[in-house]
C-alpha cells in the first residue's frame, strides 16, 4: 500500500480544450498554417492573495497552483498540433524550465521577450520543420516611442498632450516580431507579431498609441527590411470589438474625434488622427468572449491577418458557454487560464 505525502486533489475531470482537439489531432498540411493565440495568465498575477480572494474566488485554490496549471496549459498547447503559437503573460521561469522543453518535445522551437518591470512577457513558438527563423525585430513600446525615428510624427503629435505622454511612456508593454521563413518554400515569408496591450478599462487613448506604435514598427518590418511580407499579428489587446483599438487596427484608420481620446476624461484627450496600410481581418472573427472572469466577460484576444495574402480556412470553435461556466468562471479546475486560446488554420492565396 503507497501512501500520499501530500493531499489528493480531484484531477480537472473534462477539460475544456477535450473537444477542440477533436479538430486539430495532426498539423496541418503544406499550404496551411495552424495559428494559435493565448493570454495564459502569469502565475505571478495568479497567486496573489487578491486573485485568491477577490478575482478567482470561485477557483479552487489548488487549480491556481503553478505546476497544476501548467500541466494542463502544455496538454492544451500539445493538443492543438500549431505551426505557430503566440503568447502573453509568460513567466521567465515558466517559458525556461517548462513550456520551451515541453513544446519543444512536439516539434516547436520558442522564442521570449520579457517586459522590463515585470517576470513575465510574451512567447512565440514556431514548427521548426515548416518554418525558420529569420529575424527578430521585438520593441518596448516606451523605448521606441521615446527614440526610434520611425515613430518622430507620433512623438511630435504626442508633446502636445504631456499627461498622456508620461502614461505612455510609464508602461512596460512589448511588442515581439518574428520573420519567418518556409523551409519548403523560401519565398514565402510571414511576419509573426505578439503583444499585450495596456489593461485598463479607460485606457483606450493609450492603447491606439501602443496600437499605432505597433503597426508602424510592423510595417517598417514587413514593408521595408522585408518588401510585401504578409502579417499575422496576435495578442491580447484588452479592447474589445466595439473599441477604437479594434477599429483603427480592422478599418486602417482612426478619427481625431473618436471617443476612445478621451476614454480617461477630459483631461487626458488627446485627439489625433492615425492611419496604417494593411488591410488586417480578425480571423477568428469577434467571439461573444475570449475573457471570462467573475466581474467581467468580453473579447479581448485576437489573430490579425493579412487579407490580402492569408484567408481563413478554419476557426477552431470555442468551447461552450456551459463548458466555461462549469465551474462559474475561469480559471478553473478544467482551465488553466481565465482567457481562452483562438486557434485558427490559415493559408496562402
Amino acid at each position: 500500500e503507497v501512501e500520499s505525502s501530500g493531499p489528493v486533489e480531484a484531477g480537472p475531470g473534462a477539460c475544456t480544450f477535450d473537444s477542440r482537439h477533436l479538430y486539430t489531432g495532426k498539423v496541418c498540411g503544406e499550404g496551411s498554417v495552424r495559428a494559435v493565440s493565448y493570454n495564459t495568465l502569469a502565475d505571478s498575477y495568479a497567486q496573489t492573495e487578491f486573485s485568491r480572494t477577490v478575482l478567482y474566488p470561485y477557483c479552487a485554490p489548488y487549480a491556481l497552483e503553478l505546476d497544476y496549471r501548467q500541466s494542463l496549459l502544455k496538454k492544451e498547447l500539445a493538443g492543438y498540433s500549431a505551426d505557430l503559437i503566440c503568447l502573453q503573460e509568460v513567466d521567465k521561469s515558466v517559458f525556461t524550465d517548462s513550456l520551451a522543453p515541453a513544446l519543444d518535445a512536439f516539434g516547436l522551437e520558442g522564442l521570449f521577450r520579457i517586459k522590463e518591470k515585470q517576470h513575465e512577457g510574451l512567447a512565440t513558438f514556431y514548427r521548426r520543420d515548416k518554418f525558420c527563423l529569420l529575424s527578430r525585430h521585438d520593441i518596448a513600446f516606451s523605448e521606441a516611442l521615446l527614440l526610434d525615428p520611425l515613430h518622430q510624427e507620433l512623438r511630435d503629435k504626442l508633446a502636445k498632450y504631456p499627461l498622456v505622454q508620461e502614461k505612455v511612456l510609464q508602461r512596460s508593454s512589448v511588442l515581439q516580431v518574428s520573420v519567418l521563413q518556409s523551409t519548403t518554400d523560401p519565398s514565402r515569408r510571414v511576419c509573426v507579431a505578439n503583444t499585450h496591450l495596456y489593461w485598463h478599462p479607460k485606457g483606450g487613448n493609450i492603447r491606439l498609441i501602443q496600437v499605432a506604435v505597433a503597426l508602424s514598427h510592423i510595417k517598417h518590418v514587413a514593408c521595408d527590411l522585408y518588401p510585401s511580407t504578409p502579417v499575422i499579428f496576435c495578442g491580447d489587446f484588452n479592447s474589445t470589438p466595439s473599441s477604437g483599438a479594434y477599429s483603427f487596427i480592422n478599418s486602417g484608420g482612426i478619427a481625431e474625434d473618436h471617443e476612445d481620446w478621451v476614454s480617461n476624461g477630459e483631461e487626458e484627450r488627446c485627439n489625433m488622427p492615425l492611419s496604417h496600410p494593411f488591410k488586417l481581418l480578425s480571423a477568428c472573427g469577434e467571439p461573444a468572449y475570449t475573457n471570462y472572469v467573475g466581474g467581467f466577460h468580453g473579447c479581448l484576444d485576437y489573430i490579425f491577418i493579412d487579407r490580402n495574402a492569408l484567408e481563413v480556412e478554419q476557426v477552431i470553435p470555442l468551447p461552450s458557454h456551459e463548458e466555461i461556466t462549469a465551474h462559474q468562471a475561469l480559471p478553473s479546475v478544467s482551465h488553466p487560464s481565465d482567457h481562452i486560446a483562438l486557434v485558427c488554420d490559415l493559408k496562402w492565396k
